[in-house]
Protein backbone atom coordinates (compact mmCIF):
# COMPACT_ATOMS: atom_id res chain seq x y z
CA UNK A 1 0.00 0.00 0.00
CA UNK A 2 0.94 3.36 -0.45
CA UNK A 3 1.26 6.70 1.66
CA UNK A 4 1.64 10.46 1.25
CA UNK A 5 3.75 12.36 4.06
CA UNK A 6 4.14 16.15 4.15
CA UNK A 7 7.46 17.12 5.24
CA UNK A 8 8.26 21.13 5.62
CA UNK A 9 11.55 22.15 3.97
CA UNK A 10 14.28 24.59 5.37
CA UNK A 11 13.04 27.20 2.36
CA UNK A 12 9.19 27.54 3.80
CA UNK A 13 8.10 25.05 0.99
CA UNK A 14 5.99 21.45 1.34
CA UNK A 15 7.83 17.97 -0.27
CA UNK A 16 5.47 15.52 -0.49
CA UNK A 17 6.86 12.44 0.12
CA UNK A 18 5.07 9.16 -1.86
CA UNK A 19 5.91 6.28 -0.39
CA UNK A 20 5.07 2.33 -1.68
CA UNK A 21 5.04 -0.44 0.49
CA UNK A 22 4.56 -4.03 -0.45
CA UNK A 23 4.33 -7.27 2.22
CA UNK A 24 4.08 -11.04 1.04
CA UNK A 25 3.21 -12.96 4.13
CA UNK A 26 3.85 -10.65 6.31
CA UNK A 27 7.31 -9.46 4.69
CA UNK A 28 8.20 -6.68 2.86
CA UNK A 29 9.28 -7.44 -0.47
CA UNK A 30 9.42 -4.45 -2.37
CA UNK A 31 9.77 -0.81 -1.10
CA UNK A 32 10.08 2.32 -3.29
CA UNK A 33 9.73 6.36 -2.58
CA UNK A 34 9.73 9.67 -4.34
CA UNK A 35 9.31 13.52 -3.54
CA UNK A 36 7.12 15.60 -5.20
CA UNK A 37 6.03 19.10 -4.57
CA UNK A 38 2.01 18.70 -4.91
CA UNK A 39 0.31 16.07 -3.06
CA UNK A 40 -2.06 15.14 -6.26
CA UNK A 41 0.97 14.63 -8.77
CA UNK A 42 2.57 12.21 -5.30
CA UNK A 43 -0.92 10.73 -5.39
CA UNK A 44 -0.93 10.48 -9.49
CA UNK A 45 2.81 8.26 -8.79
CA UNK A 46 1.49 6.22 -6.51
CA UNK A 47 -2.00 4.84 -8.24
CA UNK A 48 0.58 4.56 -11.21
CA UNK A 49 2.92 2.21 -9.52
CA UNK A 50 0.19 0.69 -7.85
CA UNK A 51 -1.25 -0.20 -10.79
CA UNK A 52 2.06 -1.31 -12.72
CA UNK A 53 3.33 -3.49 -9.85
CA UNK A 54 -0.33 -5.04 -9.36
CA UNK A 55 0.05 -6.72 -13.49
CA UNK A 56 1.34 -9.90 -13.50
CA UNK A 57 5.37 -10.31 -13.22
CA UNK A 58 5.27 -6.56 -11.79
CA UNK A 59 7.34 -7.51 -9.40
CA UNK A 60 9.55 -10.16 -11.00
CA UNK A 61 10.45 -7.17 -13.48
CA UNK A 62 11.77 -5.13 -10.86
CA UNK A 63 14.42 -7.91 -10.23
CA UNK A 64 15.31 -8.48 -13.56
CA UNK A 65 18.39 -7.25 -14.65
CA UNK A 66 18.68 -3.65 -16.28
CA UNK A 67 22.38 -3.40 -17.71
CA UNK A 68 23.49 -0.54 -19.97
CA UNK A 69 23.22 -0.98 -23.99
CA UNK A 70 26.95 -1.14 -24.30
CA UNK A 71 26.55 -4.56 -22.02
CA UNK A 72 23.80 -6.07 -24.00
CA UNK A 73 25.84 -5.95 -27.47
CA UNK A 74 28.81 -7.40 -25.74
CA UNK A 75 26.78 -9.91 -25.13
CA UNK A 76 25.34 -10.36 -28.18
CA UNK A 77 28.30 -10.59 -30.22
CA UNK A 78 29.99 -12.31 -27.52
CA UNK A 79 27.14 -15.32 -27.66
CA UNK A 80 26.21 -15.24 -31.12
CA UNK A 81 26.84 -18.90 -33.17
CA UNK A 82 26.11 -16.89 -36.20
CA UNK A 83 29.80 -15.05 -37.60
CA UNK A 84 29.27 -11.90 -37.58
CA UNK A 85 30.61 -9.81 -40.21
CA UNK A 86 33.20 -7.72 -40.24
CA UNK A 87 31.22 -4.43 -40.59
CA UNK A 88 28.64 -5.35 -38.30
CA UNK A 89 31.08 -6.10 -35.70
CA UNK A 90 32.96 -2.87 -35.96
CA UNK A 91 29.22 -0.38 -36.34
CA UNK A 92 28.42 -1.93 -33.00
CA UNK A 93 31.85 -1.28 -31.13
CA UNK A 94 31.43 2.49 -32.47
CA UNK A 95 27.89 2.27 -31.14
CA UNK A 96 29.91 1.87 -27.67
CA UNK A 97 31.29 5.46 -27.81
CA UNK A 98 28.02 7.20 -27.86
CA UNK A 99 25.90 8.43 -24.38
CA UNK A 100 22.99 6.08 -25.74
CA UNK A 101 25.08 2.80 -25.18
CA UNK A 102 25.81 4.07 -21.00
CA UNK A 103 21.87 4.12 -20.91
CA UNK A 104 20.28 1.23 -19.21
CA UNK A 105 17.82 -0.99 -20.95
CA UNK A 106 14.82 0.18 -19.30
CA UNK A 107 15.29 4.11 -20.23
CA UNK A 108 16.04 3.91 -23.90
CA UNK A 109 12.84 5.14 -25.68
CA UNK A 110 12.55 6.19 -29.54
CA UNK A 111 13.69 9.33 -28.59
CA UNK A 112 17.45 7.98 -27.17
CA UNK A 113 17.74 6.06 -30.64
CA UNK A 114 16.72 9.39 -32.90
CA UNK A 115 19.03 11.27 -30.64
CA UNK A 116 21.86 9.40 -31.04
CA UNK A 117 20.78 8.97 -34.96
CA UNK A 118 20.84 12.66 -35.28
CA UNK A 119 24.72 12.60 -33.17
CA UNK A 120 25.73 10.25 -36.62
CA UNK A 121 23.92 11.88 -39.18
CA UNK A 122 26.48 15.06 -38.65
CA UNK A 123 29.45 13.21 -39.24
CA UNK A 124 28.56 10.82 -41.88
CA UNK A 125 25.55 10.03 -44.77
CA UNK A 126 21.93 9.42 -44.07
CA UNK A 127 22.87 5.52 -45.75
CA UNK A 128 25.30 4.95 -42.75
CA UNK A 129 23.13 5.84 -39.96
CA UNK A 130 20.64 3.42 -41.70
CA UNK A 131 23.29 0.78 -41.70
CA UNK A 132 24.17 1.82 -37.70
CA UNK A 133 20.37 1.60 -36.54
CA UNK A 134 19.76 -1.90 -38.74
CA UNK A 135 22.58 -3.20 -36.76
CA UNK A 136 21.42 -1.88 -33.49
CA UNK A 137 17.92 -2.87 -34.30
CA UNK A 138 19.31 -6.90 -34.27
CA UNK A 139 20.61 -6.50 -31.06
CA UNK A 140 17.41 -4.53 -29.70
CA UNK A 141 15.61 -7.87 -31.23
CA UNK A 142 17.27 -10.72 -28.89
CA UNK A 143 17.74 -8.44 -26.12
CA UNK A 144 14.14 -9.21 -24.24
CA UNK A 145 13.22 -12.62 -25.69
CA UNK A 146 16.68 -13.91 -25.18
CA UNK A 147 18.00 -12.08 -21.81
CA UNK A 148 15.39 -10.73 -20.39
CA UNK A 149 16.44 -6.96 -20.69
CA UNK A 150 14.23 -4.48 -20.73
CA UNK A 151 14.83 -3.04 -24.35
CA UNK A 152 11.75 -2.35 -26.16
CA UNK A 153 11.60 -3.81 -29.92
CA UNK A 154 8.66 -0.90 -29.72
CA UNK A 155 11.19 1.76 -29.39
CA UNK A 156 13.38 0.70 -32.42
CA UNK A 157 10.85 0.34 -34.49
CA UNK A 158 9.60 3.97 -34.06
CA UNK A 159 12.58 5.11 -34.03
CA UNK A 160 13.37 3.32 -37.64
CA UNK A 161 10.05 4.94 -39.08
CA UNK A 162 10.81 8.28 -37.57
CA UNK A 163 14.64 8.62 -38.59
CA UNK A 164 13.61 7.60 -42.25
CA UNK A 165 10.60 10.05 -42.64
CA UNK A 166 12.95 12.64 -41.26
CA UNK A 167 15.74 11.92 -43.78
CA UNK A 168 18.26 11.43 -41.16
CA UNK A 169 18.27 7.66 -42.27
CA UNK A 170 17.79 6.27 -45.90
CA UNK A 171 18.74 2.78 -47.82
CA UNK A 172 22.44 2.42 -49.01
CA UNK A 173 22.62 3.37 -52.63
CA UNK A 174 23.63 0.82 -54.97
CA UNK A 175 27.60 1.72 -55.81
CA UNK A 176 28.29 1.45 -59.70
CA UNK A 177 32.04 2.80 -59.40
CA UNK A 178 34.28 0.42 -61.48
CA UNK A 179 38.09 0.21 -61.35
CA UNK A 180 39.75 1.82 -64.13
CA UNK A 181 42.36 -0.38 -66.13
CA UNK A 182 45.01 2.68 -64.92
CA UNK A 183 44.24 2.25 -61.67
CA UNK A 184 44.20 -1.04 -61.46
CA UNK A 185 47.82 -0.91 -62.91
CA UNK A 186 48.92 1.08 -59.82
CA UNK A 187 47.46 -0.97 -57.39
CA UNK A 188 49.12 -3.95 -58.71
CA UNK A 189 52.47 -2.39 -59.33
CA UNK A 190 52.15 -1.58 -55.77
CA UNK A 191 51.67 -4.96 -54.52
CA UNK A 192 53.89 -6.60 -56.87
CA UNK A 193 56.77 -4.46 -55.75
CA UNK A 194 55.96 -4.81 -52.20
CA UNK A 195 55.91 -8.89 -52.85
CA UNK A 196 59.28 -8.42 -54.56
CA UNK A 197 60.75 -6.92 -51.44
CA UNK A 198 58.66 -9.13 -48.94
CA UNK A 199 57.81 -12.66 -50.43
CA UNK A 200 55.91 -14.15 -47.54
CA UNK A 201 53.45 -11.03 -47.91
CA UNK A 202 49.74 -11.93 -48.70
CA UNK A 203 49.48 -12.21 -52.51
CA UNK A 204 47.50 -8.93 -53.12
CA UNK A 205 47.86 -9.50 -56.96
CA UNK A 206 46.08 -12.63 -57.18
CA UNK A 207 43.61 -12.13 -54.39
CA UNK A 208 42.25 -8.62 -55.99
CA UNK A 209 41.91 -10.94 -59.96
CA UNK A 210 40.67 -13.42 -57.92
CA UNK A 211 37.75 -10.88 -56.66
CA UNK A 212 37.32 -9.46 -59.93
CA UNK A 213 37.00 -12.72 -62.29
CA UNK A 214 35.20 -14.98 -59.79
CA UNK A 215 32.90 -11.85 -58.39
CA UNK A 216 33.26 -13.48 -55.12
CA UNK A 217 33.16 -11.26 -51.92
CA UNK A 218 35.80 -11.27 -49.58
CA UNK A 219 34.70 -13.05 -46.46
CA UNK A 220 33.82 -15.25 -48.96
CA UNK A 221 36.94 -15.21 -50.41
CA UNK A 222 39.07 -16.69 -47.22
CA UNK A 223 36.54 -19.29 -46.90
CA UNK A 224 37.11 -21.21 -49.64
CA UNK A 225 38.88 -24.47 -48.97
CA UNK A 226 40.44 -26.90 -51.02
CA UNK A 227 37.82 -29.40 -50.64
CA UNK A 228 35.30 -27.09 -51.74
CA UNK A 229 37.01 -26.61 -55.42
CA UNK A 230 36.02 -28.68 -58.30
CA UNK A 231 38.44 -28.30 -60.93
CA UNK A 232 36.84 -30.38 -63.30
CA UNK A 233 33.43 -28.64 -62.88
CA UNK A 234 35.17 -24.97 -62.55
CA UNK A 235 33.25 -24.94 -60.12
CA UNK A 236 33.85 -23.99 -56.28
CA UNK A 237 31.56 -24.53 -53.15
CA UNK A 238 30.75 -21.13 -51.25
CA UNK A 239 29.33 -22.05 -48.21
CA UNK A 240 27.35 -19.81 -45.37
CA UNK A 241 26.99 -17.65 -48.79
CA UNK A 242 25.83 -14.41 -47.85
CA UNK A 243 21.47 -13.32 -48.49
CA UNK A 244 18.84 -11.46 -47.37
CA UNK A 245 17.18 -13.79 -45.24
CA UNK A 246 19.59 -16.94 -43.57
CA UNK A 247 23.43 -17.63 -44.76
CA UNK A 248 24.26 -19.99 -42.32
CA UNK A 249 24.19 -23.18 -44.07
CA UNK A 250 23.40 -21.37 -47.34
CA UNK A 251 25.93 -23.55 -49.12
CA UNK A 252 26.03 -22.64 -53.01
CA UNK A 253 27.98 -24.03 -55.77
CA UNK A 254 29.68 -20.57 -58.29
CA UNK A 255 30.83 -21.57 -61.82
CA UNK A 256 34.68 -20.50 -61.66
CA UNK A 257 35.15 -18.27 -65.04
CA UNK A 258 38.52 -20.18 -66.45
CA UNK A 259 40.91 -17.10 -65.30
CA UNK A 260 39.05 -17.58 -61.90
CA UNK A 261 40.05 -21.22 -61.67
CA UNK A 262 43.85 -20.18 -63.26
CA UNK A 263 44.73 -18.15 -60.18
CA UNK A 264 43.32 -20.99 -57.78
CA UNK A 265 45.32 -23.93 -59.30
CA UNK A 266 48.15 -21.34 -59.44
CA UNK A 267 48.15 -21.18 -55.14
CA UNK A 268 50.49 -23.34 -52.98
CA UNK A 269 48.26 -25.76 -50.78
CA UNK A 270 50.16 -25.01 -48.01
CA UNK A 271 46.78 -24.80 -45.46
CA UNK A 272 43.12 -25.96 -45.85
CA UNK A 273 41.98 -22.75 -47.03
CA UNK A 274 42.63 -21.52 -50.92
CA UNK A 275 43.71 -18.26 -49.87
CA UNK A 276 44.70 -18.49 -45.65
CA UNK A 277 44.28 -14.88 -44.98
CA UNK A 278 42.63 -12.31 -42.63
CA UNK A 279 39.62 -10.79 -44.58
CA UNK A 280 40.59 -7.34 -42.26
CA UNK A 281 44.06 -7.47 -43.19
CA UNK A 282 43.44 -7.92 -46.63
CA UNK A 283 40.83 -5.29 -46.79
CA UNK A 284 43.14 -2.75 -44.61
CA UNK A 285 45.51 -3.41 -47.29
CA UNK A 286 43.63 -2.67 -50.02
CA UNK A 287 42.21 0.55 -48.15
CA UNK A 288 45.88 2.00 -47.80
CA UNK A 289 47.20 1.53 -50.95
CA UNK A 290 44.17 3.18 -52.62
CA UNK A 291 44.65 6.19 -50.12
CA UNK A 292 48.33 6.16 -50.91
CA UNK A 293 47.81 5.87 -54.52
CA UNK A 294 45.35 8.86 -54.46
CA UNK A 295 42.91 6.31 -56.18
CA UNK A 296 39.28 7.93 -54.48
CA UNK A 297 36.26 6.68 -53.43
CA UNK A 298 37.44 3.21 -54.85
CA UNK A 299 35.98 -0.16 -52.19
CA UNK A 300 37.45 -3.75 -52.75
CA UNK A 301 33.79 -4.90 -52.63
CA UNK A 302 34.09 -2.83 -56.47
CA UNK A 303 36.28 -5.57 -57.70
CA UNK A 304 32.61 -7.93 -57.74
CA UNK A 305 30.45 -5.17 -59.11
CA UNK A 306 33.17 -4.79 -61.90
CA UNK A 307 33.42 -8.94 -62.76
CA UNK A 308 29.81 -8.98 -62.45
CA UNK A 309 29.35 -6.62 -65.13
CA UNK A 310 32.42 -7.75 -66.91
CA UNK A 311 30.73 -11.15 -67.79
CA UNK A 312 27.26 -9.29 -68.99
CA UNK A 313 30.03 -7.16 -71.47
CA UNK A 314 31.30 -10.46 -72.51
CA UNK A 315 27.55 -11.73 -73.72
CA UNK A 316 26.42 -13.81 -71.01
CA UNK A 317 23.14 -13.65 -70.13
CA UNK A 318 21.09 -13.53 -66.89
CA UNK A 319 21.15 -17.02 -65.79
CA UNK A 320 25.13 -17.70 -66.76
CA UNK A 321 26.29 -15.10 -64.51
CA UNK A 322 24.13 -15.77 -61.50
CA UNK A 323 25.40 -19.24 -61.65
CA UNK A 324 28.98 -17.34 -61.09
CA UNK A 325 28.25 -14.67 -59.07
CA UNK A 326 25.33 -16.81 -56.47
CA UNK A 327 22.36 -14.12 -57.32
CA UNK A 328 19.53 -16.05 -55.74
CA UNK A 329 17.11 -13.55 -57.60
CA UNK A 330 17.51 -12.54 -61.40
CA UNK A 331 15.93 -9.16 -60.97
CA UNK A 332 18.91 -7.96 -58.72
CA UNK A 333 21.52 -8.62 -61.76
CA UNK A 334 18.71 -6.29 -64.09
CA UNK A 335 20.36 -3.30 -63.69
CA UNK A 336 23.60 -5.11 -65.00
CA UNK A 337 22.40 -5.70 -68.10
CA UNK A 338 21.61 -1.67 -69.25
CA UNK A 339 25.54 -1.89 -69.93
CA UNK A 340 26.52 -0.47 -73.26
CA UNK A 341 30.00 -1.37 -73.18
CA UNK A 342 30.31 -4.65 -74.81
CA UNK A 343 33.36 -6.74 -75.27
CA UNK A 344 36.14 -7.80 -72.46
CA UNK A 345 37.72 -4.84 -70.40
CA UNK A 346 40.45 -7.71 -69.71
CA UNK A 347 41.28 -8.61 -72.66
CA UNK A 348 45.05 -9.48 -72.93
CA UNK A 349 45.32 -8.21 -69.50
CA UNK A 350 48.76 -8.02 -68.87
CA UNK A 351 48.80 -8.59 -65.21
CA UNK A 352 46.75 -11.93 -66.12
CA UNK A 353 50.40 -13.79 -66.76
CA UNK A 354 51.43 -12.81 -62.98
CA UNK A 355 48.22 -13.91 -61.04
CA UNK A 356 48.39 -17.06 -62.79
CA UNK A 357 51.58 -18.26 -62.25
CA UNK A 358 52.43 -20.36 -59.22
CA UNK A 359 53.37 -17.97 -56.04
CA UNK A 360 56.36 -16.29 -55.43
CA UNK A 361 56.86 -16.01 -59.35
CA UNK A 362 54.65 -12.97 -59.46
CA UNK A 363 57.19 -10.69 -58.21
CA UNK A 364 59.85 -11.98 -60.48
CA UNK A 365 57.09 -12.07 -63.58
CA UNK A 366 56.55 -8.16 -63.13
CA UNK A 367 59.81 -7.03 -64.07
CA UNK A 368 58.85 -8.57 -68.02
CA UNK A 369 55.77 -6.94 -68.09
CA UNK A 370 55.34 -4.72 -71.53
Amino acid sequence: MGTIIARKRKDGTTAHLAQLLIKRAGAIVHREAQTFDRKQAAAAWLEKREKELAKPGGLERLRAPDPPLSDVIDRYTDESIKKIGRTKAQVLRAIKAYDIANKPCSEITSADVIAFANQLVVKVTPQTVGNYLSHLAAVFAVAKPAWSYPLAQTAMKDALVVAKRLGVSSKSRERDRRPTLEELDKIMEYFGERLSRRPSSIPMQKIIGFAIFSTRRLEEITRISWRDLDVEGSRVRVRDMKNPGEKIGNDVWCDLPPEALQIVVSMPKRSKEIFPYSGDAIGTNFTRTCQFLEIIDLHLHDLRHDGVSRLFEIGRNIPQVAAVSGHRSWSSLKRYTHLRQTGDKYADWKWLRVITNPSGAAANLRANLT
